[in-house]
């Protein structure tokens, strides 16, 4: 009997930082479209806090935005590092994990402060 196959954890990757990137690129263009729309609005920096504080969308929206740039980020040095300079195995790859997450973790906080 067969074993069945098991996909290797670069294809889980692969797949990681291909959707990641096509969020981050609608996540881009709606972020710069509502600024150009905001500023272009005469939207002063203080009316734009206040649209943004309480609004869950909005916390939503930039929690979603930061998790997928602290992933593709760490995903992409990931792959650098293990190109460049041969930094691979097990520990690099949960360290690239830790670096992702507090970058993403960064961003949430600051989507925290926009909210509140």
């Amino acid at each position: 009997m067969d074993r069945p196959r098991q996909s290797a954890p670069g294809v889980h990757l692969w797949v990681v930082q291909r959707v990641t990137a096509m969020l981050l690129g609608l996540f881009v263009v709606v972020h710069l479209v509502t600024i150009v729309t905001a500023v272009r609005g005469g939207l002063s920096a203080r009316e734009i806090l206040d649209r943004t504080q309480g609004n869950e969308a909005s916390l939503l929206f930039y929690v979603v935005f930061a998790l997928a740039a602290g992933l593709h980020g760490a995903i992409g040095l990931r792959n650098i590092a293990a190109e460049t300079i041969g930094l691979r195995g097990r520990g690099a790859d949960i360290a690239w994990l830790v670096v992702g997450l507090l970058t993403a973790g960064f961003g949430i906080r600051a989507a925290i402060g926009l909210y509140a």
